[in-house]
């Protein structure tokens, strides 16, 4: 084999060549990032040089804004201002140089030296925004937040934040940095309806700008990033932290010394009592409802607030104020003072969707929670369904059924005062409301069909399969059991309420108007039509005797068997408005409070105000018979009214009576309900067997129960 031995010359040239490779390569690359910063550089000197070159701004200096965004009742009236206090100027001479030092060591701390715009931050979050894919950081200098607060919207795009720049360079050269300065503090939203340092002064510390200490000023120095979010009267902690971390710059930046920042840093909060904003909403309930909606169509809480909008509501104001004096007068009448006594009210029209009133509690001063959306037992006031799931399935409201006692596996239902009268119609039962009825009504159509019409009708929570849900004993929502109540109203149609009609910008130009309610057909009309001559008999000879509003209406009781709940929710062609009164803490709240007492006062009160548009309008249902019945020997207690609760006549102090039969010990349990009724057949001459109801033919087939809550109620 014969080997080539390299010379070190060839060796040399070799590696000379390598060496060339190398170095070409790494001279393209430099000499590609050369151009790449000269091409970005130039960008920006001709940026740079096109913002100088922007005329200024007219009348700038007089400059004043809409900040004040109102929500308006369906008739015009306001509701509520997002501010207590109208746009005023403070001089800039007249804020502490404390604050102006807080506000720029936070806020800009290059504010004195660029021309509205800030180039080593712009360059710091592209960056940073380029990495994330996504608008991640701002970096708006004080002038830039101006320019959005004036002219422009809260939307996170590159094509707001290119137009904040031109806005921002058209400002530096139209007003000194002073009066940016202080226009920015006279017009920006610092949180629980204050606008400008002057409005948040008095809103959180109930004092002038001026009396304010070092930790308040750094306090409301840091709001602007988040002013709902570092609110004190929303998150204390979250606020004293945020203003620590303001006076923390403050002592880098030299503004202060650090004897001055341990002591700031320590400093207590002692806020006013309670936000003055409130004062300006007259249906703060419903209020925070159009929020939420507000927020689903895409608006945030700074947008809404900084934007002059002028948003449109359903809400009737006279409904409202109605429902607000009836709910403290009615429950007063009853002893009802204290702050764990509440009721909450809601209200809407069947047909086109629009609520009308909406109340979560007595005084939203002392509890924000809105007992509308809350979870609580309906008791008898869910009884319809298991009606209307009867009719469904071809049951005629004429049909007899057996109200004497029953036991269902080891649960043995019993009528209020154990009172049982024999064989009656279904209609009756229902206006009477009977529990021992309901039950072997539920046994007949299954517990599957109520609780797939009840779904359909929009009920959303848990039900559980188990015949005791004929008697409410599960939770529901208010909203949502008056929703489907809505169903009886409009033939069978369930519509989705919503609370806002439209809203404009401080130019009047329409930013949204809202569509037709969304309507899903889910219950026959045949059963509709049923169901309302069924519950205008509660209202006419039943349990709902105190509803009577001297006008069409039908409704419904409810009352659990623990007394903690009561409601009462009924309705006439066009509203429907459901009532809930009980304790915050699940107490009992005495016999005297039944769905036929207080819920029913407060429903007739309010429904006497929003049903006067209508006069007297009727249901534009064909007749529905509901045939004369006596039962004779067999009624065992007759009572002519009511048989949960004698409304009209009864005091707040009396307890319900407890008849009693001859030979016969009073029930107290279950079995002795079964006991007696026992002792009473071996009595009777002859025996009474138990009757099933009989279904009569009607001329059209049952509408099959969908399975399935459609999209539209989701």
């Amino acid at each position: 084999m014969v080997r080539i031995k390299r010379s070190n010359s060839d060796k040399a040239a070799a590696k000379r060549n390598i060496i060339k490779k190398e170095n070409g390569f790494l001279r393209s690359v430099r000499i590609t990032l050369i151009l790449g910063i000269a091409f970005v550089l130039a960008a920006g000197v001709s940026f740079n040089l096109y913002l100088s070159s922007l005329p200024p701004i007219n009348n700038l200096d007089g400059f004043k804004p809409n900040i004040v965004t109102k929500f308006h009742a369906h008739d015009g009236e306001i509701i509520k201002t997002f501010t207590a206090y109208t746009y005023s100027r403070v001089d800039i001479k007249e804020v502490p140089q404390d604050f102006i030092n807080a506000l720029i060591a936070t806020e800009d701390k290059n504010f004195y030296k660029h021309h509205g715009y800030d180039i080593y931050g712009l360059a710091r979050s592209t960056v940073q925004n380029l990495l994330a894919r996504k608008f991640v950081q701002g970096a708006s200098t004080i002038t830039q937040q101006l320019a959005r607060i004036l002219f422009l919207s809260n939307e996170k795009t590159f094509d707001r934040k290119l137009k904040e720049l031109v806005i921002a360079a058209r400002i530096e050269k139209t007003i000194s940095k002073e009066q940016i300065l202080e226009m920015y503090m006279n017009n920006v939203y610092l949180g629980s309806g204050a606008y400008g340092v002057e409005g948040a002064a008095e809103i959180y510390f109930n004092k002038k700008l001026k009396n304010l200490t070092l930790p308040e000023l750094a306090l409301i120095a840091g709001l602007p990033q988040a002013p709902s979010v570092y609110s004190p009267f929303n998150n204390l902690d979250l606020a004293i932290k945020r203003r620590n971390q303001v006076l923390l710059r403050m002592y880098k930046m030299g503004y202060i010394d650090k004897d001055q920042y341990e002591k700031a840093k320590e400093a207590k909060v002692k806020l006013s009592v309670m936000p003055r904003y409130y004062t300006t909403n007259k249906a703060p309930y419903f209020c925070d409802l159009v929020m939420a909606e507000l927020e689903k169509l895409g608006f945030d809480e700074t947008d809404i607030s900084q934007g002059g909008y002028k948003v449109v509501t359903t809400l009737d104001f006279k409904t409202q104020q109605k429902a607000n004096e009836a709910i403290i007068r009615n429950l007063n009448a009853y002893g009802l003072k204290g702050n764990n006594q509440q009721a909450a009210v809601f209200s809407f029209s069947p047909i086109d969707g629009r609520i009308l009133a909406y109340a979560g509690g007595k005084d939203y001063t002392k509890s924000q929670f809105d007992r509308v959306q809350a979870v609580r037992p309906p008791g008898s006031a869910f009884k319809p369904f298991v009606y209307a799931a009867a009719i469904e399935k071809g049951i005629n409201p004429n049909d007899l059924i057996d109200d004497s006692p029953v036991t269902l596996g080891d649960w043995s239902p019993r009528n209020y005062g154990n009172k049982y009268r024999g064989k009656i119609p279904v209609y009756k039962a229902l206006m009477l409301s009977s529990n021992v009825c309901a039950a072997r009504m539920i046994k007949e159509v299954g517990v599957r069909s109520v609780i797939q019409l009840a779904r359909v009708l929009g009920i959303s929570t848990p039900l559980e399969y188990d015949y005791t849900i004929a008697l409410g004993s599960n939770g529901t929502k208010l909203y949502e059991i008056t929703r489907a109540y809505g169903a009886f109203a409009n033939g069978g149609y369930v519509v989705q309420p919503y609370a806002i009609e439209s809203v404009e910008t401080s130019r009047g130009k329409v930013v949204y108007r809202a569509p037709k309610a969304k309507a899903s057909h889910q219950l026959s009309y045949n059963t509709a039509a049923v169901m309302t001559a069924m519950l205008k008999n509660v209202i006419k000879s039943g349990t709902g005797a105190a509803a009577n509003i001297g006008k069409p209406a039908a409704g419904k009781t409810g009352t659990t068997d623990d007394y903690k709940d009561a409601s009462f929710i009924g309705y006439t062609p066009n509203v429907v408005t459901g009532v809930w009164v009980g304790n915050d803490d699940n107490t009992d709240n005495f016999k005297s409070v039944q769905g036929g007492t207080v819920p029913a006062l407060i429903w007739r009160d309010i429904m006497k105000v929003a049903t006067e548009p209508y006069k007297n309008a009727d249901f534009d249902y064909p007749d529905v018979e509901l045939k004369p019945y006596k039962a004779g020997g067999e009624v065992k207690r007759e009572e002519p009214k009511a048989e949960e609760e004698n409304v009209e006549s009864q005091k707040p102090a009396e307890q319900p009576a407890q008849p009693q039969q001859e030979n016969i010990q009073p029930a107290v349990t279950p079995s002795d309900v079964v006991k007696n009724f026992k002792q009473s057949q071996t009595e009777s001459p002859k025996p009474q067997p138990v009757p099933q109801p009989v279904q009569q033919q009607v001329p059209k087939a049952p509408v099959p129960i969908p399975m399935a809550v459609p999209e539209s109620l989701h």
